[in-house]
């Protein structure tokens, strides 16, 4: 229940996403959920080993090279998914912290406040 919930919650995020940003479409419902989907499928599996590879230019850029590599996982969805469109990169740049401030705010609604917490 809680990843359906976190894929709706970044499905609204990726469907007010063309409000905040001008160089993304986004044409409904059904692409948003589809993108959402897949975003968390590549950014599960791709983007660590894409980390890892690149992690010499990360630690030159003091982190700000995990940016570029998380806009890039953008624009590499949006040239398969029906219905998503991205400009560029810095408009998939700013997209991809969007939708950072989404899953962030998915984890602060679903967190789980009755498990025990260890003071170590």
């Amino acid at each position: 229940m809680k990843i359906i919930i976190r894929l709706v919650v970044n499905a609204i995020f990726l469907l007010i996403a063309p409000l905040v940003f001008s160089g993304v479409i986004v044409s409904g419902w059904w692409a948003a959920i589809v993108t959402a989907f897949f975003l968390g499928l590549i950014n599960a599996v791709i983007r660590p080993l894409l980390v890892l590879l690149t992690l010499p230019i990360t630690i030159i850029t003091l982190g700000l090279f995990t940016l570029v590599i998380n806009g890039l996982l953008v624009l590499f969805v949006s040239s398969f998914v029906k219905g998503f469109y991205v400009g560029g990169l810095m408009s998939a740049i700013g997209l991809s912290l969007w939708l950072w401030i989404g899953s962030w705010l998915s984890n602060v609604l679903i967190s789980d406040q009755s498990a025990p917490r260890s003071n170590y």
